[in-house]
């Protein structure tokens, strides 16, 4: 860890890289007895435990809030885990976001929104052959900004770009990679739940968060492109006239839909939450301010004149989506708050604090590469995402660092090695529509994620 922050050492003394020892040191200074000790060792046998049981693929809500309550027990604050979970279930400013963000996405489903615009950006594919992987990624990364969900966005993309990219010769597994790898754009969403959790962390709103980590996001992106497009090279997995001719001998009649023909406004709808809440920002401020839930209900209502779908199938969807976004979404949040609390009575928060102050290289280093590696064992970079940010990166200005940045940089690092993790749901759902097995594609995808959480920790903090 200390090698890899010689990358962004500081000439200045503030800032200086310290060595192994003086890093012991600082974190022994935690400790102000044997008891204080036992008791932090204890939360951190805990905690990876529990992380371990995560990777184990066991209910992440029960471990994390499970974890949470014992460390607040045996840290003599049991009733710190209650007070944490019901002030964190009734969160003003994160329950009406990723709820009525969620109510939107099932209604675009319900009304079909969502596939004529992922159609009708796919045509572009079949014209531009000799760039088909990174244009694919690229589009990918795009419409999940649109369609926050990672699985959600490799089911609805995957069926259309994949078949896609195989009828034009190629190879299965680099089809489904191109579009896994696509599946972090979520993360600069105003709807996904962590620009909101940041946003609140530093007391700023969700879209100077993302016009903050947009830029960075961008170039990482590209790497991501250009990385998978050489491997595909290297490979000779790019368009194949042999495989091309190969899959359309193979290709079943029932598998194509001859009715459907794109509506160029169906297509737009899913776009005009994500344009009003650009143009009301305070960077562009074309319009007044929109808050996400006021620029959602308006999607869901265009969506229904537009389409003209029923007003009660509409209702009942938007409502059935915000309450699976509560019970999962928000459950997780309000788990991974106990969490942090049970962290904090144990005295590990503290000491993670102590050990990173003035070393704003360990920060990057741990706020990347933490969550990265979590999510590529677990397949979420939720949990290891939101237990970072909730007790590390309030802390932010102690190693150098601003909170937007630091809780950005977690975020992001999670949404990204969930892009390569073999048991992610999107990797999945990508598997089994390009018929290869998860972990061909994470051989694919793995050095473009690594090389775009690496580009994103630079250009974030040049």
């Amino acid at each position: 860890m200390v090698l890899c922050g010689g990358f962004f050492y500081h000439t200045s003394n503030q800032y200086r890289q310290p060595s192994l020892w003086q890093l012991w040191q600082r974190l022994s200074r935690c400790f102000t007895s044997k008891e204080v000790f036992s008791l932090a060792i204890a939360g951190g046998i805990i905690v990876v435990l529990a992380f371990v049981a995560i990777i184990k693929k066991y209910e992440t809500r029960m471990v994390l809030f499970g974890a949470g309550l014992l460390m607040c027990i045996i840290g003599g604050v049991a009733d710190s885990a209650i007070t944490t979970f019901s002030k964190t279930m009734v969160h003003t400013t994160l329950v009406p976001v990723i709820c009525t963000v969620m109510g939107f996405s099932y209604v675009m489903k319900l009304t079909g929104c969502d596939r004529h615009l992922v159609a009708s950006i796919s045509g572009v594919i079949t014209r531009t052959k000799f760039v088909l992987i990174p244009l694919a990624m690229l589009l990918t990364w795009w419409i999940n900004i649109a369609i926050p969900s990672a699985a959600g966005c490799a089911a609805a993309v995957g069926s259309i770009l994949i078949p896609a990219l195989i009828a034009a010769g190629v190879h299965p597994a680099m089809a489904g990679a191109a579009v896994l790898a696509g599946t972090w754009g979520s993360a600069i969403s105003p709807g996904t739940s962590h620009n909101p959790f940041v946003a609140d962390l530093a007391g700023t709103d969700i879209m100077s968060v993302i016009m903050n980590e947009a830029p960075s996001a961008i170039a990482a992106s590209i790497v991501c492109a250009v990385t998978l497009a050489a491997i595909a090279i290297i490979r000779s997995e790019g368009p194949n006239e042999e495989r091309r001719a190969a899959y359309l001998e193979e290709l079943a009649e029932e598998e194509r839909d001859e009715n459907f023909h794109i509506n160029p406004l169906y297509a737009i709808v899913p776009l005009v939450p994500l344009i009003l809440l650009v143009l009301g920002s305070k960077q562009v401020a074309v319009l007044p301010l929109v808050s996400v839930p006021t620029a959602m209900i308006t999607g869901c209502i265009l969506s229904l004149i537009v389409t003209r779908t029923s007003p009660q199938e509409v209702t009942k969807k938007f409502f059935d989506g915000m309450g699976s976004a509560y019970g999962s979404v928000m459950g997780l949040i309000v788990a991974a708050a106990v969490f942090t609390a049970g962290m904090t009575a144990m005295g590990l928060t503290g000491a993670l604090i102590e050990t990173m102050k003035g070393s704003e290289s360990i920060a990057r280093i741990a706020g990347a590469f933490g969550p990265f590696v979590i999510a590529i064992i677990s397949g979420s970079g939720d949990a290891a995402a939101l237990a970072f940010n909730g007790a590390i990166t309030p802390h932010a200005e102690a190693f150098g660092m601003t909170i937007v940045d630091l809780g950005s940089l977690a975020q992001m690092a999670g949404a990204i090695g969930r892009s390569m993790s073999p048991v992610a749901g999107a990797a999945i759902v990508c598997a089994g529509l390009a018929k290869v097995s998860p972990m061909e594609m994470t051989k694919r995808n793995a050095l473009p994620m690594l090389l775009t959480t690496i580009t994103f920790m630079i250009v974030l903090f040049l």
